[in-house]
């Protein structure tokens, strides 16, 4: 075993002495110690429950002979972090914590690994650890969120609290219905209950065999939730006796079963960041064209919120992300040859599984479109690529054409929509937000909410080299690249600029002659960089373009 580095022999007499030390005996020290990564903490809401979760993972790692052994990674929480300095720092967690669990891993001679996650860089972090660290490894999520219940029955939740901060600007609602959204979108623990980045990538880590069934889909305060945590460290010892690692199950078809899971889900556009930076820590170089070729024959079978009125809860009772799968099986688009964390193919995994309620996972033979739920867009405001979550987007939508609103911050931006300065038909331009010019690459949560609440939502488009919460609905068109700090297009934009959006077509279009375009990058300067000092500053100077997935060289 890898931990007989750190407990066999008498060279190791110093290490056991410390290992009693934390008070384990000899009979544990001779079992397989299994990390137990736990990012519990009292600060995100999708992690306030991850104490049990953990609790439950070492009864199930010492009910089949192992030793678990905690420790902890960060997370934070979007929300809280949206719309200030703080959400600067929430991407480039994604590689602090993977860097963190790979130290600690190492370090300690771990023989097995079970990654607690649940929010939005928690996740694809502790899958980038996973793919480096390559020893046996499963995941457990903490579980999305129940939708919530206003006062008058209606379902909803958190994109619908930050929409009704713009309904309110526009004088749509007023504080009593504000505050009406404010105690009752997020009634319990749990990633936030719509088809947002937490919860795409806890269904995608499931598609792409790190996870158990369920671990996307079952609430955070189900029982069942428990039983599943219990079931992932009993799975642990099972990869651990087979030899079966992270780099056996994310295999480049993995990652492209992953991507059409993602089509059909209709997951956040931050999934296009994230799925390229775990598979080149598996070596596997994720073109981003081959995002659109997935798509163009990949029906959009699912609409939850925010592109529709439903949520993780009822895609749980439909059957969870294996009944989307089966329906994909039907027309050949996934690989079920591949081995997963159950120790099976992905075709015996689907023996047996039924989609339940075809009205909430449409059948493939009726889905909601015949393309996938993400689109990237190229054009000559963004050659090597932009992205937005086609199946969120109203149809009148689908094609824009406008004049450009030009903005070299979020915060610039937001102020303009909130005194009603942008006008039905424009097009926002955001820029200087990316990873090198925010720094950080912010989610623009704000400025889309405020124009949906604003009753914008199927007139105005949004374009920038930031990005989009999960809850972002709308023509958002984010990860422009190269982006502004570097001296791509969108930094030449000039207010009153015409831009053409054809989604359908995967084109944007900068209305604005070659030699003109040409004079204004002879005159451009880039801008002072906005965060000189510290980690963020470190971050800019070392990461590459946003459509690449962000990955630290």
């Amino acid at each position: 075993m890898r931990s007989d580095n750190v407990t066999k022999g008498v060279e190791r007499a110093p290490n056991r002495s410390l290992f009693y030390a934390l008070g384990y005996t000899k009979e544990e020290l001779e079992r397989p110690l299994i990390g137990v990564v736990c990012s519990y903490n009292e600060i995100v809401p999708g992690h306030m429950n991850l104490d049990k979760i953990a609790e439950a993972v070492k009864a199930g790692v010492r009910a089949a002979g192992g030793t678990p052994v905690e420790f902890p990674a960060i997370a934070v929480c979007d929300g809280i972090a949206m719309g200030h300095i703080g959400m600067k720092y929430s991407l480039v967690t994604r590689d602090l914590i993977a860097d963190s669990t790979e130290a600690m891993a190492l370090a300690h001679q771990f023989d097995g690994l079970v990654m607690i996650p649940n929010c939005d860089k928690n996740v694809p972090g502790l899958l980038m650890a996973a793919a480096r660290v390559n020893i046996p490894t499963i995941f457990c999520s903490g579980g999305p969120m129940l939708a919530g219940r206003l006062n008058d029955g209606r379902r909803s939740c958190l994109s619908h609290m930050f929409e009704a901060v713009g309904a309110y600007k526009a004088g749509k609602l007023d504080e009593a219905g504000v505050e009406d959204y404010e105690n009752n979108a997020c009634p319990t623990c749990g990633s936030c209950s719509g088809m947002y980045t937490a919860n795409s990538m806890n269904c995608l880590t499931e598609a792409i065999g790190m996870g158990l069934r369920g671990n996307g889909t079952i609430p955070a305060v189900w029982s069942a939730r428990l039983r599943l945590a219990k079931h992932a460290g009993m799975q642990i010892m099972e990869l651990v006796r087979q030899g079966i690692k992270p780099r056996d199950i994310m295999t480049e078809a993995a990652f492209h079963n992953a991507e059409t899971v993602d089509m059909a889900l209709g997951c956040s556009t931050n999934t296009m960041l994230h799925l390229p930076a775990i598979a080149h820590e598996c070596g596997i170089e994720l073109d981003l064209d081959m995002s659109n070729e997935i798509s163009s024959k990949t029906p959009n079978l699912c609409h939850l919120a925010p592109a529709g009125d439903t949520y993780m809860e009822d895609l749980e009772g439909a059957g969870g992300v294996y009944a989307v799968m089966k329906e994909l099986t039907k027309k050949g688009l996934l690989d079920t040859n591949v081995l997963t964390c159950t120790g099976k193919t992905l075709e015996e995994n689907l023996e047996g599984v039924v989609n339940r309620n075809p009205e909430l996972i449409r059948p493939i033979e009726n889905p909601y479109s015949a393309d996938g739920g993400i689109a990237v867009l190229k054009g000559n405001l963004a050659p090597e690529g932009c992205v937005v979550k086609r199946s969120a987007v109203a149809p009148e939508m689908m094609r824009h054409t406008g004049p450009a609103r030009v903005f070299n911050s979020e915060e610039e931006a937001i102020s303009a929509i909130y005194e009603g300065k942008i006008v039905s038909g424009d097009v926002v331009v955001i820029r200087y937000e990316g990873p090198k010019g925010g720094p950080g690459m912010r989610e623009m949560l704000n400025p889309t909410s405020a124009i949906c609440g604003m009753g914008l939502g199927e007139s105005v488009a949004l374009i920038t080299d930031g990005r989009f919460s999960g809850a972002t609905r709308g023509a958002s068109i984010g990860h422009v690249c190269p982006e502004a700090a570097q001296g791509g297009p969108i930094a030449f934009v000039e207010e009153g600029d015409i831009i053409s959006i054809d989604i359908p077509s995967c084109s944007i279009t900068l209305n604005v002659d070659e030699a003109t375009l040409a004079a204004r990058r002879a005159k451009w300067v880039c801008p002072e960089p906005k965060v000189k000092t510290g980690y963020l500053a470190r971050y800019a100077k070392l990461v590459t373009s946003a459509a690449r997935g962000a990955v630290l060289e």
